[in-house]
């Protein structure tokens, strides 16, 4: 099916993105006609207010981004540029930046100032109302752009404050207070990982007109090229839709990632009753007493908003956004020992708390580097070396992961990533410090953080350890599983470690044989026309360590998607389906009687 995203792209860019009012010009950074080498990163929009242009060179300036706008008048404007030093501290702030105006560098050299704010770059003279405008990279480490503004009031200043921030904008930007209706669906998919392209792929295969919302151009999540891990797991009974979205088992990291993504994405374009929103990030969820009635949905880089209406939403978001919005019950952290009886006596505490607690699963910034045939120089990142210490390293897999019990991993995502961004530079500065490595460069550092572990919706069954190492078989079984279960920690926290770095990780593994994951995991317990495919199902802390990998995902998100068919086809919810129609559910996901 087409990618509704790459449309509403095209159509943008020949109108222009920038909007003027009197005396007055916003620029999105987000919407520049030219990226150059800056990434349009949205996975903070909670936490900042906007997605945002990312100068993510590994240390080597990036290509410029550019633009051209239409200012209101002629004359002198004080600008302001919405920014951030992500690194503050007794050195050079590493993400630096300046504007350059129709070929003329702006003196004010930007991203140096603490947190995300306005700073103010003085003033400019407008010569000329139309005016190409650059957004100039100086260090390649991950310097950001949000917003810039042009006003010819000298003494305003624009709010900081999210709240206030936000509706300043959009009442500039003339932003509807109603977004735009997309036709009626039968079902809505948000987020489009492997559980979320399973859920449309099942669908669609009976006959169900689908929208899938997705945050990024490419789809698979975790899997994807941008993030690169590979998927663990079994294909349960539906190997022949799994085929099409799984990868092969390369080096988590790897390139090999990018043909796995394109086949992904093929496989979805033969879906011709899908239609891909991609580059849009859902933001609210529209309720009627215990019922979804839509969700509305931004696209991440010009702005346009649109209402998706359907009787049934699956939420595949991995953060459980669509459930929280809407006011389902969910659950963060680790539960007590005693809440579920999870308790390991070889690993106390580290395995489960006897208080609960905040801590999760961290998340994966995955890099590599390449040997060259010539010498390459890194350059000097005192700001990293908190972080990295003395650790030497020249790529990074699954373990370079990081959690805190006092960081959040949705509200403080962007601290997260951030830190192991510092992690890996500083790394590599030691690395390169050996002569054995002159010839070695930075090839690849992931932007996009690959997370394991966040909120948790609640389902009419909530999924533990016990189930797991029981093999409990349900009545309503729509996945199985064979992989241990599988619990991260930051090896600071095991002892026999002895780790210095709070950015490495140890896995504790149980042993389990096959186990079953029901239905009821799979639907919320309050919101009635709610499904949820992948971690954010109802399951314990513990109990996710096993089915959290994709593979078992994308089974859950082909259960959600058949019985999205059979909410349809019975005009009922996913509880009457359990109540009334599970046999056929199984028998369409391939179960028999007899498992």
């Amino acid at each position: 099916m087409k990618n509704i995203g790459k449309l509403v792209v095209g159509m943008a860019l020949l109108m222009g993105l920038s909007v003027q009012a009197a005396d007055q010009l916003l620029i999105e950074a987000e919407s520049f006609l030219e990226k150059g080498g800056w990434k349009v990163d949205q996975q903070f929009v909670h936490e900042m207010g906007s997605p945002y242009l990312l100068a993510h060179g590994m240390g080597i300036p990036v290509a410029s981004a550019k633009t051209t706008v239409e200012f209101p008048a002629k004359g002198e404007y004080t600008v302001w540029v919405r920014t951030k030093n992500w690194i503050p501290g007794k050195w050079e702030a590493p993400g630096r930046f300046q504007l350059v105006m129709d070929g003329k560098t702006i003196e004010k050299v930007f991203g140096t100032e603490t947190g995300w704010g306005w700073q103010n770059g003085g003033t400019v003279e407008i010569a000329d109302k139309q005016c190409t405008v650059e957004l100039k990279d100086l260090t390649g480490f991950e310097g950001r752009c949000d917003a810039i503004f042009f006003t010819k009031d000298k003494g305003f200043t624009p709010p900081d404050s999210l709240k206030e921030m936000n509706a300043w904008r959009d009442a500039l930007l003339r932003v509807p207070s109603e977004p735009k209706s997309s036709e009626a669906f039968d079902v809505v998919v948000i987020g489009g990982g492997i559980a979320g392209c399973g859920a449309c792929l099942a669908a669609d295969k009976q006959g169900l007109k689908v929208a899938l919302i997705h945050d990024r151009p490419l789809l698979g999540g975790n899997a994807s090229s941008e993030v690169r891990v590979h998927t663990e797991g079994i294909h349960g009974k539906n190997p022949e839709i799994m085929k099409g979205l799984d990868t092969k088992h390369w080096p988590n990291g790897s390139a090999e990632s990018i043909p796995d993504t394109e086949k992904r994405q093929a496989t979805m374009d033969a879906a011709k009753g899908v239609r891909q929103f991609l580059c849009w990030r859902a933001y609210a969820s529209n309720t009627d007493g215990n019922k979804i009635k839509s969700v509305d949905a931004k696209h991440i880089e010009t702005g346009e908003i649109r209402r998706f209406t359907a009787p049934i939403f699956i939420d595949c978001t991995g953060d459980g956004w669509v459930g929280v919005w809407a006011g389902a019950e969910h659950s963060y952290g680790r539960e007590s020992s005693d809440t579920y009886g999870e308790t390991w006596d070889k690993h106390g505490e580290l395995w489960s708390p006897k208080k609960p607690d905040n801590r999760v699963m961290g998340s994966s910034v995955l890099w590599n580097s390449k040997k060259t045939d010539q010498p390459s120089t890194f350059p000097a990142v005192p700001w990293a070396m908190d972080v990295a210490k003395d650790k030497v390293a020249i790529n990074g897999e699954w373990f370079w992961e990081y959690s805190s019990n006092d960081k959040h991993q949705i509200n403080d995502a962007e601290n997260i990533r951030d830190h192991m961004f510092r992690a890996i530079y500083g790394s590599f500065a030691n690395a390169k410090k050996n002569p054995a490595n002159a010839n070695v460069r930075l090839e690849w550092v992931a932007y996009i953080g690959g997370k394991r572990e966040s909120v948790r919706l609640v389902g009419d069954y909530i999924y533990t350890q016990k189930d797991a190492v029981s093999n409990t078989y349900f009545s309503d079984t729509v996945v199985e599983e064979k992989r241990d279960i599988d619990v991260h920690y930051q090896q600071v926290l095991a002892k026999e470690k002895k780790c210095q770095y709070d950015f490495l990780s140890t896995a504790l593994f149980m042993k389990t044989g096959l186990y079953y994951i029901p239905f009821r995991c799979l639907y919320s317990k309050n919101i009635s026309n709610l499904m949820m495919a992948g971690r954010c199902f109802s399951c314990s802390h513990v109990g996710l360590g096993g089915p959290r990998v994709m593979n078992t995902t994308g089974q859950m998100g082909i259960a959600t998607g058949y019985a999205a068919a059979l909410c349809k086809k019975y005009n009922t919810d996913p509880l009457g389906v359990y109540k009334n129609h599970i046999e056929e559910l199984r028998k369409l996901i391939g179960y028999t009687a007899e498992k």
